[in-house]
């Protein structure tokens, strides 16, 4: 089966997950993609595949007379809840002419609005019908792992080490590696494969906090509320305008951080904000999270009470903090993508990825890409070509692992 093949299957089960959900995974619907890739796998020939609380694993065996390191390559099963994942139909666009694209007869991708687009011209692209995100984020993923898997269990001839395969539910909401299980993973290093251009490497995040402020007031009728009413919202947006305007996202890009309020719902009694921070340098996160708490001190004193409580939770860290005294495993990357006719190029995510908290539980995990493009919406597209050149370069650091030594 081809990668496009496998994409447009597994597209069509809806995925996304919950972020609402306190469940693993946090939506059913997950684990109807989960039993497919347990019989696919399993007919395969993959050996050990195993579910386990909504994560789904698996081993292809060394061919090798001698020890080498296990490579891991890890992708998720879940799409974003941004937008529709249920009733996906995708469609095969031959030769992209390069120029818009009508999904349906309402909706149009506009090369004007996406100006990556240009890249894909000649190719072959999976898109959406207009209605629904596509999946390729992550399911073309899953599709190039398990079609560099069948290459092997289908030519022995090709030399290879111990592989370990891992595939998770809920990375969209942030919760993918929560109980994935590392100590029988048994891999040395890994590789997510959950990007987008098939030449890009990912060996450093975000640095990342999530941040709930609940702002308490005290309600009482507008005619008699002099000197009495404590409207929360209004307690809220100035506790909001103390924060630096410039570090919110709409005024920052490369590894500039940012405070993102992406939630805001309340009352005259209560105001809850949501919001994330995000920063690559760890002194600056440090330094985000501080005003944060400074602004929730300053608050309380002005009004005399504590109106204001800030609670922040860590999310994931910089992986680059580990990865940059293991650069022998981005160089392998280098190479493979360099040995399939690609330059490769390394990037700063502004974002994370499963791999940035599995680094940290201690499976050095940098980012691949997947052919994939415009994702979290219904202009999702995924190249064919790209897809394809994504399983040579799996299959190429595939085949480098038999000169490394354990």
């Amino acid at each position: 089966m081809t990668p496009e093949e496998r994409l447009i299957r597994y597209a069509k089960i809806n995925t996304v997950s919950d972020p609402e959900s306190p469940t693993v995974p946090s939506s059913a619907c997950q684990l109807d993609l989960l039993k497919v890739l347990k019989e696919e796998m399993e007919q395969l020939g993959i050996q050990e595949v195993r579910e386990d609380q909504g994560y789904l694993y698996g081993r292809i065996p060394s061919n090798l007379d001698y020890e080498v390191p296990t490579v891991g390559f890890i992708a998720h099963m879940d799409t974003a809840p941004d937008f529709c994942g249920e009733g996906v139909n995708p469609r095969m666009i031959a030769h992209y002419d390069g120029k818009d694209i009508a999904l349906n007869d309402k909706i149009t991708l506009k090369v004007s609005d996406f100006p990556n687009m240009a890249r894909y011209t000649g190719q072959d692209l999976i898109v959406t019908d207009g209605n629904t995100l596509l999946g390729a984020d992550d399911k073309a993923g899953i599709a190039d792992i398990l079609t560099m898997a069948e290459t092997l269990l289908t030519h022995p001839e090709i030399k290879h080490g111990e592989i370990r395969i891992g595939f998770t539910p809920d990375e969209e909401i942030g919760r993918g590696a929560d109980l994935f299980d590392v100590a029988n993973f048994h891999a040395d290093f890994a590789y997510t494969v959950d990007g987008g251009e098939m030449e890009a490497i990912s060996d450093e995040t975000f640095n990342a906090a999530s941040a709930k402020v609940t702002v308490q007031g005290f309600s009482i009728h507008p005619g008699s509320a002099k000197h009495k009413m404590i409207n929360s919202l209004n307690v809220a947006m100035e506790f909001h305008a103390m924060l630096p305007v410039f570090n919110r996202p709409e005024y920052t890009e490369g590894t500039e951080g940012f405070n993102h309020l992406n939630n805001m719902e309340g009352n005259v009694e209560q105001t809850v904000m949501e919001y994330i921070i995000r920063n690559h340098d760890s002194e600056q996160f440090q330094a985000q999270m501080a005003t944060m708490k400074a602004a929730e001190t300053y608050m309380n004193q002005k009004y005399g009470q504590p109106l204001v409580q800030v609670e922040i939770k860590e999310s994931y860290r910089n992986m680059k903090e580990i990865l940059k005294d293991q650069e022998w495993i981005v160089d392998l990357a280098k190479q493979a993508i360099t040995e399939a006719g690609l330059q490769p190029w390394v990037e700063k995510v502004r974002g994370g990825t499963d791999g940035a908290r599995l680094t940290f539980m201690g499976l050095p995990c940098p980012n691949l890409g997947t052919g994939g493009a415009n994702c979290h919406g219904r202009y999702e597209v995924c190249s064919v070509q790209e897809m394809h050149k994504v399983v040579e370069i799996l299959l190429n650091i595939v085949k480098a692992t038999t000169n490394l030594k354990k």
